[in-house]
């Protein structure tokens, strides 16, 4: 073959999926990602971090798996028996949320479709993006055994969730407390931290005034949620704060309530902030939480599963807390 024959297969630019497929499938088909029971070597496994079905793979899902098939592959190249576990997650409710959305676009709402027919649609798309997630895998050269890929709704890793769980009950390792979660009344369920996105918005600052209850004294409270009054059990100044070292231990009344709490001293008050006066709503904010459980606060809650006042908040019961 002449120079110019053969400089007719060689094309002027690269095209990297033309070549990059098909080792690929030499590799997969050929059994090489398996790990070999010949070795005595210590085996060497990595379980991938389950992409969520939500979606496409993004840039830190190209990160995270190029190192880790680094250390796979080069695990690999020295002997061990090595495996590279992939798998998807179900992500629960973000993904019912990417799901609706979908089907909004389509007029079509969860409650209108009913339960069963809204549950298919949502295996419809885990279908869809498990299938899309695992070409793009291949797509990065990840050096997986396929054959063992797993979805954490298979029926072994919900039964290797619920032994574990029953299994730290068991020791005493697991137990039932009252708790802050962020909860969403639209889909009346708690929602991971993880899956909240916390942006910053213009409000107002209500100042608001609490009688002691042994003269007609009173001090002001700035606060940024009225609506948590009716839930106030306690009032906290920081220590350090010469201003209301006098007010430490006196009792106050929560407006709009019959309610009497105490003044509290918490280094987590901000002096700088509003007047350097915190009301305490230990069922409503986290922080609130933490100072009503060193200072043994009582917890109430005011608002029921669909956001609206509930029998706690009195005359206000059944009104939208905002």
């Amino acid at each position: 073959m002449n120079q110019s024959d053969s400089g007719k297969d060689i094309p002027k630019i690269y095209v990297p999926h033309k070549t990059e497929r098909s080792i690929y499938d030499f590799w997969k088909n050929g059994g090489y990602f398996k790990p070999s029971s010949k070795s005595t070597k210590k085996p060497f496994i990595i379980i991938m971090p389950p992409p969520n079905v939500t979606g496409e793979l993004h840039m830190g899902h190209a990160l995270t798996t190029a190192l880790q098939d680094l250390m796979v592959r080069w695990r690999r190249m020295k002997g061990h028996p090595t495996l590279y576990l992939p798998g998807t997650d179900h992500a629960g409710i973000a993904t019912q949320v990417v799901v609706e959305r979908m089907l909004s676009e389509k007029n079509i709402s969860r409650h209108k479709l009913g339960r069963e027919a809204f549950v298919e649609e949502i295996w419809k798309w885990v279908k869809q993006y498990e299938d899309r997630i695992y070409k793009q895998l291949e797509s990065l050269g990840a050096s997986c055994d396929w054959e063992k890929k797993a979805f954490t709704l298979d029926p072994k890793p919900s039964k290797a969730v619920r032994t574990t769980f029953v299994n730290l009950y068991n020791k005493g390792l697991i137990y039932r407390g009252e708790r802050i979660v962020t909860w969403c009344p639209r889909c009346s369920t708690a929602l991971s931290d993880l899956e909240i996105n916390h942006t910053d918005q213009d409000s107002y600052l209500y100042y608001i005034k609490y009688k002691l209850t042994e003269n007609n004294d009173f001090v002001t409270i700035a606060t940024t949620r009225p609506e948590t009054i009716l839930a106030d059990t306690g009032v906290a100044v920081n220590p350090k704060d010469k201003r209301y070292q006098h007010l430490i231990g006196k009792q106050i009344n929560v407006p709009l309530t019959k309610r009497t709490v105490a003044i509290v001293a918490d280094d987590i008050v901000e002096m700088e902030f509003g007047t350097g006066i915190l009301k305490v709503t230990p069922g409503h904010d986290p922080n609130d939480f933490e100072i009503g459980q060193r200072h043994n606060l009582k917890t109430i809650n005011i608002l029921d599963s669909k956001g609206l006042m509930n029998s706690n908040a009195m005359d206000y019961e059944g009104k939208d807390r905002l």
